[in-house]
């Protein structure tokens, strides 16, 4: 028997519940992993209060990833004790996921945790933090330089902005913080940011040209926002986008792409191939320092995920929520 939080629905109730469940009620798959951390992902908080049409099959063990160590495999890459991470690939959406003390999945969705990084430093990071490195290469592939100048980042007291924020400081960079969250300063600027702008004082993108500031953006807003900063990046510049918070849609011109050649990349962290997850989680291990880490920690357990749900969804928070699931 383990614990883990269940999704279910029916024609008039939609609830997340802890139970306890038999371990043959786990799904198919080749790997069975225990689980020792998960984390509470903006998609995990639309999962787990119904506020988005995330789960596809119930029910559902909610959480988009994890890490723990390998109880039974017959997957030619992993043997019993060894320590996995685990990112997208549907889970916590149409497979169940890692907010349970069990979890069993396709061993072709894992890869080793880097030597050096803790399973709760890893969560820390967890799928945010994966995310921001992913966002992070697709600037370096594009030859962005420290001296280039300013880089923006929406979204900074969230996972991804606060991971992407803390690598690209270690990296020299100059990181301007944007959050609706100004309280926050000081925590951003122990993060490294450069300077804390207030996310209302970004210019509007009512025309298809603002002015030039960006040599770069990380963006998980979408909307008016990334319009916005595509409009007022730099010749040549290259706007990283990765999430739609604010919104799916997308107001704006050819202009900045065709008169400015800024580049708008999209990052897609759930079907990455095995190669650079192993590659974006290495440079993880490499870049991240645990102090920082720790700083962007709130630790919770199983039994407290549906409350910090609202909090995410409400930005009531900063950081990463890491879920212990009592395994340890």
């Amino acid at each position: 028997m383990f614990k883990g939080l269940m999704i279910e629905k029916s024609d008039t109730k939609y609830s997340t519940t802890l139970k306890e469940l038999d371990e043959a009620q786990l799904p198919e798959g080749d790997v069975t992993v225990k689980v020792s951390y998960s984390t509470i992902n903006y998609k995990d908080a639309l999962a787990i209060t119904g506020k988005g049409p995330i789960v596809r099959n119930f029910p559902m063990i909610p959480g988009i990833d994890f890490v723990g160590v390998v109880e039974q495999s017959s997957h030619p890459d992993f043997k019993v004790g060894d320590n996995v991470i685990l990112n997208g690939w549907g889970v916590g959406e149409t497979h169940w996921g890692g907010l349970a003390q069990l979890a069993r999945v396709n061993g072709d969705w894992l890869i080793p945790l880097p030597p050096t990084l803790s399973p709760k430093h890893a969560m820390t990071l967890g799928t945010a933090g994966y995310t921001a490195m992913l966002c992070i290469q697709a600037l370096l592939q594009h030859g962005l330089k420290p001296e280039d100048g300013e880089i923006a980042v929406t979204g900074a007291t969230g996972g991804v902005g606060s991971v992407a924020t803390l690598i690209l400081s270690q990296l020299g960079f100059q990181v301007v913080a944007i959050t609706s969250s100004l309280v926050e300063s000081d925590y951003l600027k122990s993060l490294g940011a450069t300077e804390v702008m207030d996310k209302a004082l970004l210019p509007p993108p009512s025309k298809p040209l603002l002015k030039e500031r960006w040599a770069a953006a990380i963006d998980v807003l979408g909307g008016k926002t990334l319009s916005s900063l595509c409009s007022s990046t730099r010749y040549q510049g290259i706007v990283a986008a990765c999430g739609l918070a604010e919104s799916i849609d997308l107001p704006i011109t050819v202009a900045p792409f065709i008169l400015r050649g800024v580049t708008l990349a999209g990052i897609d962290s759930v079907r990455r191939s095995k190669a650079d997850r192993i590659i974006a989680w290495e440079r993880l291990a490499k870049l991240a320092d645990s102090a920082r880490l720790e700083a962007l920690t709130t630790e919770i357990s199983l039994e407290d995920v549906p409350r910090y749900c609202d909090q995410l969804l409400n930005n009531q928070f900063r950081g990463r929520f890491v879920v212990n699931t009592g395994t340890t």
